[in-house]
């Protein structure tokens, strides 16, 4: 009890209630979107589902674009691995992970709508880039990972290898409508572990 409250009193009044807002408002997305598709997506809307004001959500993100990525982001954000001695495991681990997340209730329906989302007229393209390019980072990481450690070529082009990891489960998923499972990853990790591998 005590070093709670010597916690709270390190955090400050505020950020547990902003905390609780902000997590309230990107729950309140992600429900939205799954119930009834991004055509019921309007600030009104994601205010009155999570019980906070307007003015609240604007003080987080400006735009509708800022929170459909913010929301995406709770849900498939950046994710780190650990360095497994081989590449394979370290993208069975990435793509099983995605895949878990991408299974999720609503966040099929989410990331079709932040990809739509990027391509209106007058929305932040650069937001969107820089959320992709944070969720990819790992796959990047890994990928260079290889080539020093030695089992992925030294040729290999990173940024087209990681556009084809990605690409594989979310095409599945938006493009397909089908839910990528453990049969799509197996089959990624083979084709792109055989096209970037090391001669032995």
């Amino acid at each position: 009890m005590a070093e709670q409250q010597v916690e709270s009193a390190r955090r400050g009044p505020g950020r547990p209630r902003e905390e609780r807002v902000t997590r309230a408002v990107l729950d309140a997305v992600v429900d939205l979107v799954a119930e009834s598709g991004m055509g019921s997506l309007t600030m009104d809307a994601v205010a009155a589902r999570a019980g906070v004001s307007k003015p609240a959500m604007y003080r987080r993100w400006s735009t509708k674009q800022d929170l459909i990525i913010a929301a995406a982001e709770s849900r498939i954000g950046p994710l780190t691995v650990p360095d497994m001695g081989d590449f394979r495991a370290e993208l069975r681990a990435v793509l099983t992970a995605r895949m878990e997340a991408y299974r999720r209730p609503g966040v099929d329906r989410l990331l079709a709508g932040v990809i739509g989302s990027a391509a209106e007229a007058g929305s932040e393209r650069g937001a969107y880039r820089a959320y992709t390019a944070r969720v990819m980072a790992e796959t990047r990481h890994l990928l260079e990972r290889g080539v020093a450690r030695g089992d992925v070529r030294p040729d290999v082009d990173v940024d087209a290898a990681a556009t084809l990891v990605a690409a594989s489960l979310v095409f599945r998923m938006v493009g397909e409508q089908r839910m990528p499972d453990e049969g799509l990853v197996e089959s990624v990790v083979d084709l792109v572990g055989r096209a970037v591998a090391a001669p032995s």
